[in-house]
C-alpha cells in the first residue's frame, strides 16, 4: 500500500479517567473498567506530503466501554481553525490513523479499535504544554477543557517526579507522568480530576515513533 509520507514534531498532552500511571501503559485493565480520554498536540514542525503543518494544533476525544484493545470505541477529531482545507484534511488523516504503517503509531492502532467516528470539529484550540515544568492547559470553546500539573506528595506537598520510558512505545518513548483534569459535555463526555495525564515531546511519522 502506498502512503503519503508525513512527519510531525512537537508536544502532546494526554489525560484519561484512570488513576495516575494509566494501566494501559503496563498492559493492564483500566482503573474504572472503561477508558475516556483526550489527547491534544502542538505541532512545532510538520509536513504531510507537500502540505506544511508547522504551528498547528489538533486533538481527539475518545471513549471505550472496556479496555481499548477490546474495541467498540467512539472517537472525534478536532482540528485547528487556523488550518486551511488541505491542512485540515491532513490532520484528520493522521488523527484517523490513515497513511500510517500498521501497528507503529498510536493513531493507527487506535483506529482498529474504533467503531464510531463523530464528525471532525474545526475549532480554535488554545493549548499550552511545558514538558519540563510538567504543566498543560487546554481550552476548546464549547467542547473541552483540560489541564495538567505535577503530582504532589500527599504529606509534604512536594512535587513527585515520574518519568516513564517505553523503548518500544507506539506513542512516546519517554513521558512525564502528571495529574490531569478534564471536562467535556458533548457526545464524548469527560469529567475527571486528579487522574492520569502525561506530557511528551513527540516525533511521529508515517512509519511510527522516531527515537
Amino acid at each position: 500500500m502506498a502512503f503519503t509520507e508525513w512527519t510531525m514534531e512537537g508536544v502532546e498532552f494526554n489525560t484519561c479517567n484512570c488513576a495516575w500511571g494509566c494501566p494501559c501503559q503496563f498492559n493492564a485493565r483500566p482503573t474504572q473498567g472503561d477508558c475516556r480520554a483526550l489527547c491534544f498536540v502542538q505541532v512545532d514542525k510538520g509536513q504531510f506530503g507537500d502540505v506544511p503543518l508547522d504551528g498547528l494544533r489538533w486533538g481527539i476525544l475518545a471513549a471505550w466501554p472496556q479496555a481499548i484493545h477490546l474495541g467498540n470505541g467512539i472517537c472525534q477529531a478536532i482540528v485547528d481553525e487556523r488550518a486551511d482545507g488541505r491542512q485540515r484534511a491532513a490532520l484528520e488523516a493522521i488523527a484517523h490513523g490513515r497513511d500510517t504503517e500498521p501497528g507503529t503509531l498510536i493513531w493507527q492502532v487506535f483506529s482498529t479499535t474504533v467503531t464510531k467516528r463523530l464528525p471532525t470539529l474545526v475549532k480554535p484550540i488554545d493549548l499550552s504544554v511545558d514538558v519540563d515544568k510538567r504543566i498543560a492547559r487546554l481550552h476548546v470553546p464549547g467542547v473541552v477543557e483540560g489541564s495538567a500539573e505535577p503530582i504532589k506528595n500527599p504529606v509534604t506537598g512536594a512535587t513527585h517526579y515520574v518519568r516513564v520510558t517505553l523503548p518500544h512505545g507506539f506513542e512516546f518513548m519517554s513521558a512525564e507522568f502528571v495529574s490531569g483534569k478534564s471536562k467535556a459535555t458533548g457526545m464524548i463526555a469527560l469529567d475527571a480530576q486528579g487522574t492520569h495525564a502525561h506530557l511528551a515531546r513527540i516525533h511521529w511519522t508515517t512509519h511510527g515513533v522516531v527515537p
